[in-house]
């Protein structure tokens, strides 16, 4: 059989296309993290000129230098209000996840007390957390319980459906398959189901996150909590009162900036997790 050498013009070309890929890629790269930036940047640019071509009082509608003037000479009492409201944030989010994975798998084995325990979950989750709040308030042991079990509740729900709907959605042809070569039931969950549900799970995790943030914040409303261990949203109050709204913007900035890095953490977990085998992670080669 005679041997098929390329020429000289196919493998400049061929060395070409490897050299330009790698380019297209930085530059896609780079393109996808500057534009949003510069988008941020416009429109707190436009921010900033609207309020100084107005020459609108900063009592009415401060400016973006003073929302940061105030993030800075504040921060001694604004981040300790954050560290109170993400902490829990994430002690919500974190029982959610046990919760509604445990609660997930326990209604996919039977379903018998799929039927039974199901409606319970709908109903916490359609009934409004400002109706629910009051009556933590009065059974809970504390006011910080009443808030952990709001956002826990608004953070459950997501969790145990993705979750729920992960573990139904396996290839019945690999189920046949387990059951064809005696595997148990444990088996085929542990080896089957929850590695295919994943993609439903971090799904739930990043919806989960950021109503676990909005749930801490509402809870607080609710609650009226006050004085000293309040979490940010006794300081947007307090600050809506003291008609002080530099402060109050720079508590918004910090509420922000805070649901976006929990939606970006859990973002780049879910990729960590999916990247090397799951459609909605891979790079796409056309």
């Amino acid at each position: 059989m005679a041997e098929v050498t390329a020429t000289p013009s196919e493998k400049g070309t061929d060395a070409a296309v490897a050299v330009l890929r790698p380019r297209v890629s930085i530059n896609e790269k780079i393109l996808r993290i500057v534009i949003p930036i510069l988008a941020l940047a416009t429109g707190i640019a436009l921010w900033q000129w609207a309020i100084v071509a107005n020459e609108v009082p900063r009592y009415i509608l401060p400016s973006p230098v003073d929302a940061a003037t105030a993030l800075y000479t504040d921060w001694g009492t604004l981040w300790p209000a954050l560290v109170v409201t993400l902490r829990i944030t994430f002690m919500a989010l974190a029982l959610a996840l046990i919760g509604g994975v445990t609660l997930a798998i326990i209604l996919v084995q039977s379903r018998w007390i799929e039927l039974t325990l199901y409606p319970f979950a709908v109903i916490l989750q359609v009934t409004p957390m400002i109706a629910v709040a009051p009556l933590l308030l009065i059974y809970a042991p504390d006011t910080q319980t009443a808030l952990l079990i709001c956002a826990f509740i608004v953070a459950f729900f997501p969790i145990l459906s993705n979750m729920v709907q992960g573990l139904k959605s396996v290839d019945h042809n690999l189920l046949n398959l387990f059951e064809l070569y005696g595997a148990r039931s444990w088996q085929a969950l542990l080896f089957l189901k929850i590695p295919a549900s994943m993609p439903y799970f971090m799904a739930g995790l990043r919806i989960g996150g950021g109503l676990s943030l909005i749930a801490a914040v509402v809870a607080e409303f609710a609650a009226g909590s006050a004085g000293q261990g309040s979490g940010l949203a006794f300081r947007l109050l307090e600050s809506q009162y003291r008609l002080n709204l530099p402060r109050l913007f720079a508590a918004l900035i910090l509420l922000c900036c805070t649901g976006i890095a929990i939606f970006a953490l859990t973002s780049f977990i879910s990729w960590l997790t999916l990247h090397r085998w799951h459609e909605s992670a891979i790079r796409r080669e056309n």
